[in-house]
């Protein structure tokens, strides 16, 4: 086969070159030219290429078919939540996640656990087919009808799936995938480009529903080009620290369900378990009240949780008092504190104020905004709060205390783990009584204040 032809197009304005150089003739950049494939030139007799979603023909939308293709369940039930309800077939699934997180294991242990039930090919990149028996059998998966696959060519890699006809694919990782149409080394940006569109064509294609692995830079997100996460239907994350036992995955794009679900899974001996109620794990359960902690009730995705946030207030010995939050954005701490001097008159200028959500969770809603103001007041008034409070709701500039949606789900899944006690936001006020518990409904942050 007659390879393509190459081009170098500049990542600042895109101009085209024939060959490589260190400064782009158009707009004068340096090292922006990258390899890439050019674009074959119009030839009638040349058969027409099918594209992502199917053969070009215009079609009235009363006539599209809405019959929707039943999922296939991977075997891991937090996982399925991630994924909106399970694979769907032709579907391209990207995860990453930090080095050592347990990608590979709970991709293994998903093709293991319906092998059984539908053909299955694992491609590793990485490591060898020795590393990744050892693996299934320390996990003591089931994975007797597992088939593996040790291949970093992109062509061979589909040339052996059409072959073998799997139902559900892993590539392990894109980052060690080449082309051989691209003369740059595994890795770069136009291997990554090109090798990911290989195989998301391929499984459009054959139907296939394919995992593929990512790498993610120092920052954490994922490495390569941003091109990547557009052209896969769905894009996970698995966060968490590589020390604790707890793992948390999260769809940052799903083309077949809801983003932000989250799926929960602690790491074991025998691989990773999910974890049917989070909400007991994020919530410390003091034997007395303490001072700074507040339960609050967010929600990720289509799940309610609730989440003990913790703030310590202590006087500050610098110039500048600090703020620090972990799972807490820092600029809506200076925020929410430029509020509660304002309109409460509680003054935190000289005082270093730290957040933590406990757990390592990540919080990015802003039904976290009244609970954390009333952690950092308890703490800085040394106020003891009672252990079976939960508070949820949003501060405005004003100082006026705004609604969250699904505040009914919240305060029934508050309710379930043991919460008497509710402040939340007079427009969230539950129209019926929920039995056991006693909600507070609040205007104004200095009504919220005036219960502590």
């Amino acid at each position: 086969m007659a390879k393509s032809k190459l081009s170098y197009s500049c990542r600042a304005c895109g101009a085209l070159s024939p060959k490589w150089s260190g400064q782009c003739a158009d707009c004068g950049e340096w090292n922006t030219l990258e390899e890439s494939l050019a674009a074959p030139t119009a030839n009638k007799k040349a058969p027409r290429f099918d594209g992502y979603a199917g053969k070009s023909v215009i079609t009235s939308i009363e006539n599209v078919s809405l019959e929707e293709e039943p999922r296939v369940s991977s075997g891991l039930g937090e996982l399925d939540r991630a994924l909106g309800g399970g694979l769907v077939p032709g579907s391209v699934t990207l995860i990453g996640g930090d080095p050592g997180i347990g990608k590979s294991t709970l991709l293994l242990q998903c093709l293991a656990a319906i092998s059984n039930d539908y053909p299955t090919l694992y491609v590793t990149g990485e490591e060898s087919l020795q590393q990744v028996t050892l693996r299934a059998r320390r996990l003591g998966l089931p994975a007797k009808n597992l088939r593996l696959l040790t291949e970093t060519s992109v062509e061979a890699i589909t040339a052996h799936a059409q072959k073998d006809q799997p139902q559900i694919m892993v590539v392990d990782s894109i980052q060690t995938v080449y082309t051989d149409q691209l003369q740059s080394a595994p890795g770069s940006v136009a291997q990554v480009r090109e090798s990911a569109a290989h195989l998301v064509r391929f499984a459009k294609q054959t139907n296939i529903a394919m995992f593929v692995v990512g790498h993610v830079t120092k920052e954490g997100a994922l490495a390569g080009p941003r091109v990547l996460e557009h052209m896969v239907d769905t894009v996970l994350y698995f966060e968490g620290d590589t020390n604790s036992r707890y793992r948390v995955i999260r769809a940052i794009k799903n083309r077949f369900g809801a983003v932000n679900e989250l799926g929960v899974f602690v790491m074991e001996e025998t691989g990773l378990k999910g974890v049917k109620n989070p909400s007991a794990l994020f919530l410390s359960r003091h034997d007395e009240p303490v001072a700074g902690s507040v339960i609050m009730v967010t929600r990720e995705g289509s799940r309610p949780l609730l989440v003990e946030a913790q703030a310590l207030v202590t006087g500050s010995h610098g110039s500048y008092p600090r703020r620090v939050t972990l799972g807490l954005e820092q600029n809506r701490l200076n925020m929410l504190l430029a509020v509660l001097q304002r309109h409460a008159g509680v003054t935190m200028h000289d005082q270093d104020v730290f957040i933590n959500i406990v757990g390592g969770v990540r919080i990015s809603e802003t039904a976290a905004d009244l609970p954390v103001l009333l952690a950092a007041v308890s703490s800085f008034r040394d106020i003891t709060l009672d252990n079976k409070l939960a508070v949820f709701g949003e501060i405005g500039l004003s100082g006026e205390v705004r609604p969250v949606t699904n505040g009914q789900e919240r305060l029934t899944e508050a309710q379930k783990h043991g919460i008497t006690r509710a402040i939340v936001p007079f427009a969230n006020k539950p129209r019926s009584t929920i039995k056991g518990l006693e909600v507070i409904a609040v205007k104004r942050l200095t009504d919220a204040l005036e219960h502590l």
